[in-house]
């Protein structure tokens, strides 16, 4: 035997981690360093918008103004509400800034994460009468739809003609289309 000495004796010190485990950890290490860009502007301005969902009844509009809508109930009411809720009135929406790929122009723009960064899809607005921020830039605008096509059919353009573009912080919840929860103080 072993002499009873309770060790196993074979030789090898086994008090430190083998280096193939070290070698498993490298890749994820490198991605501390390396890491990919932010999913902003760049994503969404080579992204074809996220189709919305059908919507067959709509909610009457809040008195408020302007109405506070999210980028997907926007392009929905403009799209698909045939009693047209949304003409003439205005709204405020929040999003990053995402200059359009064809030059002029630019839109607001929400990158959302059903599950995870895979899967990131974006939906966007097209906004008419205000110069663009710089790329990436967090605002809240409001105005109104921006008239073209046949309001309540997909003919119409998720578009506004906005009256005030304003920078704002980065919302807590940046990655779904809701409206922008603001940090507690």
């Amino acid at each position: 035997g072993h002499g009873g000495d309770g060790h196993g004796g074979d030789g090898h010190d086994h008090s430190s981690v083998p280096r193939v485990a070290w070698l498993l950890f490298l890749p994820a290490l490198s991605l501390l360093f390396c890491a990919p860009p932010a999913l902003g502007a760049y994503t969404a301005a080579r992204e074809a918008p996220k189709a919305v969902t059908q919507q067959r009844h709509f909610d009457p509009l809040p008195a408020a103004s302007p109405v506070p809508l999210t980028l997907t109930d926007f392009t929905r009411r403009v799209q698909q509400d045939r009693a047209r809720a949304i003409e003439g009135r205005t709204v405020r929406m929040t999003g990053i800034v995402t200059p359009d790929r064809n030059g002029g122009g630019w839109y607001l723009a929400r990158i959302i994460f059903t599950c995870c960064a895979a899967d990131a899809q974006s939906v966007k607005v097209r906004i008419y009468g205000a110069p663009a921020l710089a790329a990436d830039t967090w605002v809240s605008v409001t105005g109104t739809w921006h008239r073209a096509g046949t309001l309540g059919t997909r003919s119409a353009p998720a578009a506004l003609d906005a009256r005030t573009v304003k920078q704002i912080a980065q919302p807590v919840n940046a990655y779904s289309d809701a409206l922008p929860l603001v940090p507690s103080a």
